[in-house]
Formats: C-alpha cells, sequence, structure tokens
C-alpha cells in the first residue's frame, strides 16, 4: 500500500485494519465486509474481505450492494434537517401540528426533536404492525398514532429501532404535498444531488445490482435486541418494490455511503452541490441529550455487566463524546466524531477534527454489544494509523 505523505497516514498501521477484519473473517465471527477510509476526502483504502453469501461460497466484491440496516437513519435525518434549513420546520415543532392524529394517548406534546433524539417514548420493535404492513410508511404511521407511549415523551431516551423514523420520514412526505413516495424524496433531493448511483429506498434492485446484493443472515439466533427472524425478513423484503422501512431498509454500497458521509464531513456540500447548509449540520452534529443513557443498552449491562453508557445523540447522528467510555467510533476518536450504527452489522463514522470518514458494510449479522466492540476496535486501528 502506498499513500502520500500529505495524508500523514502510516502504511504498515492502515494495513492493520485489513489484516483484524480478515482474521475475523476467518474465525467465522462475521462473513465479509467492505471497508472503506478516506482523509481529507481523498480514498486511502477501499477493500472487500471475505463473502457476501459464505454459503454459496461467494465473495464480497467493493461494490457489493448491502442492505443498510440503521445507518440510514442518518439519512432520513438529513431529509429533516432539510425542512427545517428550508423553515418549513424547527426541531421544536409538535408532530400533532402535522399529524394531527399523533396526538392520541398522551402523545401531543411530543416535538420532531424528541423523535430524532429517542425520546417520544416509542417501543424498541414495531408492536401490533403486520408484517405485510411494516414497509408501508403510512400504515405504520396509524398504528403508532394509537400507541400509548412507554415513557412521559422528552423525557428518557428508548431507542425506536423501527417506528420513530416512519414517523418522520411522514413527516417529511406531508410537508411534501405528497405526491411523491418517501423513497422519490430522498431520491431526488439527496441520493441523486450526491452522487449516490447503488443507494434506494423502496425502488427494489435493478437489474444490474441483483448479483451484486448481499443477503442478510444472521450469525447468531440468541435472544438479541430484535428477532433474528424478522431482520433476515426485513432483508428480503428490502429487494421488493414498494418496501419503504426508513430505519433500515434502504440499499448502499461503501463508496455511495462515503459519498454521504464526505458530505456530511464538507458541511453540507460535495462537488458544488450543496445538500444542508454549514449551520444546520454544526447544530446537528452537537450531543443533545446531556447525561442521558440509552435504554438500548439495559440488555448489556445485565448480559455483559456492561456500566451504564451515556447516549450521546445529537439531532442526526450518534457522537464519540469524551471520557473513558465504550463507543463504537473508537476510543482514539475526537470528542466531535460522528456517523450511524447499524444493527450487528453497518457502522460509519466522520472525525471532523482530524479529516477521516469511514465506512463499513458488513455480511453475517452479529449480536449488538458483540458488533459495538468490533466497531471500537476497528476504528482505533484506523485512528492508530494517523501520525501527522
Amino acid at each position: 500500500m502506498t499513500l502520500t505523505p500529505p495524508l500523514g497516514i502510516d502504511a504498515d498501521r492502515i494495513a492493520r485494519l485489513p489484516a483484524a477484519i480478515e482474521a475475523d473473517v476467518k474465525a467465522n465471527k462475521f462473513d465479509g465486509a467492505v471497508v472503506l477510509v478516506a482523509r481529507r476526502g481523498e480514498i486511502i483504502l477501499h477493500e472487500a474481505i471475505g463473502y457476501a453469501d459464505r454459503v454459496a461460497n461467494k465473495p464480497v466484491q467493493r461494490d457489493s450492494v448491502f442492505v443498510t440496516m440503521s445507518i440510514f437513519k442518518q439519512m432520513v435525518n438529513a431529509a429533516v434537517l432539510q425542512r427545517v434549513d428550508r423553515g418549513e420546520i424547527a426541531f421544536t415543532t409538535q408532530v400533532r401540528e402535522l399529524i394531527p392524529e399523533y396526538a392520541a394517548n398522551g402523545k401531543g406534546a411530543t416535538t420532531i426533536a424528541d423523535l430524532m433524539l429517542h425520546k417520544a417514548g416509542l417501543p424498541l420493535g414495531a408492536p401490533g404492525i403486520p408484517p405485510d404492513k411494516i414497509g408501508d410508511i403510512q400504515a405504520v404511521t396509524a398504528v403508532v398514532c394509537g400507541l400509548v407511549p412507554q415513557s412521559v415523551p422528552g423525557t428518557s431516551i428508548s431507542y425506536a429501532a423501527v417506528v420513530g423514523h416512519s414517523v418522520l420520514a411522514e413527516i417529511v412526505r406531508r410537508l411534501d404535498g405528497g405526491g411523491r413516495t418517501f423513497g422519490q424524496i430522498l431520491k431526488e433531493d439527496l441520493i441523486e444531488p450526491l452522487g449516490m448511483t447503488d443507494t434506494s429506498l423502496g425502488a427494489g434492485l435493478r437489474d444490474d445490482q441483483i448479483d451484486r446484493a448481499v443477503p442478510v443472515v444472521v450469525k447468531d439466533h440468541a435472544p438479541a435486541l430484535l428477532d433474528p427472524k424478522m431482520l433476515e425478513g426485513a432483508g428480503k423484503h428490502a429487494a421488493a418494490p414498494g418496501f419503504e422501512v426508513p430505519s433500515g431498509s434502504a440499499y448502499t454500497t461503501a463508496h455511495d455511503w462515503f459519498r454521504f458521509a464526505e458530505a456530511c464531513r464538507r458541511d453540507g456540500e460535495l462537488d458544488g452541490t450543496r445538500i444542508l447548509s454549514p449551520a444546520i449540520l454544526r447544530f446537528a452534529r452537537t450531543i443533545a441529550t446531556g447525561d442521558l443513557t440509552n435504554s438500548l443498552w439495559d440488555y448489556a449491562q445485565n448480559m455483559r455487566g456492561w456500566p451504564a453508557l451515556p447516549a450521546n445523540l445529537s439531532l442526526g447522528f450518534y457522537v464519540r463524546g469524551s471520557g473513558i467510555t465504550s463507543h463504537a467510533f473508537g476510543q482514539l476518536s475526537s470528542p466531535g466524531t460522528f456517523g450511524g450504527i447499524g444493527t450487528g452489522s453497518n457502522c460509519f463514522w466522520v472525525d471532523p477534527e482530524r479529516e477521516l470518514t469511514y465506512v463499513f458494510l458488513s455480511a453475517g449479522l452479529l449480536e449488538d454489544s458483540y458488533s459495538w466492540e468490533r466497531h471500537q476496535r476497528y476504528s482505533d486501528l484506523v485512528q492508530s494509523s494517523v501520525i501527522k
């Protein structure tokens, strides 16, 4: 591996990252991955390691197409940020102002910020939603409107893995006038402007993507945050046109997602196209949850003996924050590092201080706490390669 000196990356040190991934794949911890690392916008590593489908002995490729899982929440958040940027809504806007029926059962004071910060008291999964309706944003929103919140909205963080971002998507769709699907809104307002050629929600797979698509396979079927059968089923449904789960059923490639992450690193602009203002991105990359913890990890405290972890959520991203605490973005990253994590699988982050962008998409889902630790280890390998 040859690196140009101005990038300040030690070639031998960055080579430890694909070596670590390869060792984990050989140990059958997961099946394969595509990893991309860039500094100051220049890609310094982009490798495919292991299998897209281990059972079929099919290797992963750099242009393999993955189901996004929850890193897609950050793109949904970006669509909401665009509407705030335009003055159409505010973070303090109550959801009932746009979806009047959402006020039922004590949810009337819930704000858009509450949804984005997982403070709306919504459940982790998708109770009461038939499997054939989970990809219908309007149907999911209707069910959520009738739910009783699990906690007083705005007071605590209970990660909504599925339903919260369907409500955010419905807000964007209604603001748009209802003439476009949410997938079309994302395509025309974010995906195409950023030159992301393999990313889509609800469009199904193109003919040229079918052979590149990575199936969703759960490696460990022990009890976890989300039902493994539900995850594998959602992965199969994602290829069907019209199936829209904004919290994670989109498709993307590592290079496509790099373009989205890089636009966020560059304060909302890429290749002369601006998707967000610097001001709103600065605000949306700042921790907004104080010392609150995320109930998502309560199970890990019991199962793995973890300490309580600060949620460190912003109005758009996960944020590293400070202190000696476990984090998927690495303990060596700067406090302002921001990005997203997908259940048992994907991770991306941007370290604005060190001008680093990182994307990791994987095949073969791990249990979430072990996946979180894997991401931390890989992220620290990237950080330790920076020598100036």
